[in-house]
């Protein structure tokens, strides 16, 4: 009798492990023979639509509120606006005004695009009636001095934002070096190059 039911516990143990042993193959993810390989779980699209990144404008010269004596132009070759057109700052008191939309309050990155004659200039940054700052519009296209046509650049400067309408200025005050000619405005979201 006690051989018999040690019999039968031996058998239980050894039906146990093979039960151990199935289920450990049927978890592991290497269960196949050697050289097979499982393809991985399929990733779950995420039911919430996707955002789009939001576009940011970009404004020619031609679009912009002008101030001063400041008029369009388009005799310089070169210039990307709409009909080549372009706003000479090279007098005090000319300007032009940016009245932008932004999606969100904080921080942007304004690009001009400009044309210098081989040579830099410096213009003022006004925005939203804060305290007006300096921009420099450096001769990056390393134009020969006198060349407007060969000296279209751009630059950037980082400005802060409210979310809504806000109005970005470049003029020539008195101490600028004005000698530019404004092509394009636009922004990108963040501080960036």
């Amino acid at each position: 009798m006690v051989a018999v039911v040690l019999i039968g516990i031996g058998v239980a143990l050894l039906s146990d492990e093979g039960d151990a042993d199935k289920k450990k193959d049927q978890a592991g993810s290497s269960a196949g023979p050697a050289g097979e390989v499982e393809e991985s779980p399929k990733a779950q699209e995420s039911k919430k639509p996707r955002e789009k990144p939001v576009e940011l404008p970009e404004q020619d010269a031609a679009t912009l509120t002008l101030g001063g004596t400041a008029s369009l132009e388009n005799t310089v070759k070169g210039a990307k606006s709409a009909n080549g057109q372009y706003i000479s700052l090279n007098e005090v008191g000319r300007s032009a005004t940016w009245t932008v939309e932004v999606p969100e309050a904080g921080p942007y990155t304004l690009y001009v695009t400009y044309g210098v004659p081989g040579k830099d200039a410096k213009t003022t940054l006004t925005v939203n009636g804060e305290a007006p700052r300096s921009i420099n519009m450096k001769n990056f296209a390393n134009a020969p001095e006198g060349d407007l046509a060969k000296g279209w650049t751009n630059t950037y400067a980082y400005v802060n934002l409210t979310k809504g309408t806000n109005t970005l200025g470049l003029s020539c005050q008195t101490g600028d070096q004005c000698d530019a000619n404004l092509d394009q405005l636009s922004l990108k979201a963040g501080h960036v190059k």
